[in-house]
């Protein structure tokens, strides 16, 4: 316990070393427990999570993403859920390579995070790491989901925003029902827009999105490799930050 009482006093002084501390005492059980009762339950500040299957292009978009927050003066921070290692427990994508050209900026913050199966492709105290990110003063924490199946909704508890990528040549048919995780995506972007299949698509999701009666649903084409759609995409999210 003296040893987290030293951490969040360094922690309130901006120490970023203190921060980094404390998540890792986060994803301990106990130390979990002291953390909640020291942090703010809900700081200022926006959690903005991406989600969808494996090889969607998560990391490339939230790395676009964190890019353009940072050329508008944001202070931004990246949770990204990565699966358990089997052999050290620890993440097994940890080094964030699509991420890397943005490790030395100052104001930006990525942590990987272990994420075990049967998690809902979210890690164990999610909320709190974000809630500790908030409250050091970053404005908006992204999340990064592992590869999410239909029924992994979980991460819609611990955002804001929740947008969903899915991408082209998945089939003939776009295997989503109504239920799930494209029941309650806030945004949803076809990713690697640049890739045959795209439109085909885009005109699936707007057939099942959308229709009279439903919660209307925003939906992008967008190639984070090509940088094209992000402006649109963001100008989104911000108009749902502002509802928020």
């Amino acid at each position: 316990m003296s040893d987290l009482t030293e951490l969040f006093e360094r922690f309130r002084q901006k120490d970023r070393q203190a921060l980094a501390r404390l998540l890792s005492h986060a994803t301990q059980s106990e130390g979990a427990e002291i953390i909640r009762t020291q942090v703010t339950p809900r700081p200022t500040g926006s959690v903005i999570a991406l989600t969808g299957n494996g090889g969607v292009g998560k990391s490339s978009l939230v790395g676009r993403i964190a890019e353009r927050l940072r050329k508008d003066g944001i202070q931004v921070a990246v949770l990204a859920c990565d699966p358990e290692s089997p052999y050290t427990g620890g993440a097994l994508l940890g080094d964030r390579i699509r991420m890397s050209p943005l490790a030395s900026d100052p104001g930006l913050f990525i942590r990987s995070v272990a994420t075990s199966g049967g998690r809902q492709a979210v890690a164990e105290n999610l909320d709190l790491m974000c809630q500790l990110l908030l409250e050091y003063g970053f404005e908006i924490v992204l999340i990064e989901t592992v590869g999410a199946g239909q029924a992994d909704v979980a991460v819609r508890e611990l955002a804001d925003i929740l947008v969903l990528l899915v991408q082209p040549e998945t089939g003939d048919e776009l295997q989503w029902e109504k239920a799930g995780l494209l029941e309650v995506a806030d945004v949803v972007v076809v990713n690697k827009a640049d890739l045959p299949g795209a439109d085909t698509v885009m005109a699936q999701l707007q057939g099942q999105l959308n229709l009279p009666g439903c919660r209307p649903v925003p939906i992008f084409k967008v190639s984070a490799t090509q940088g094209e759609g992000l402006d649109e995409l963001w100008r989104a999210v911000q108009e749902l930050r502002t509802e928020n």
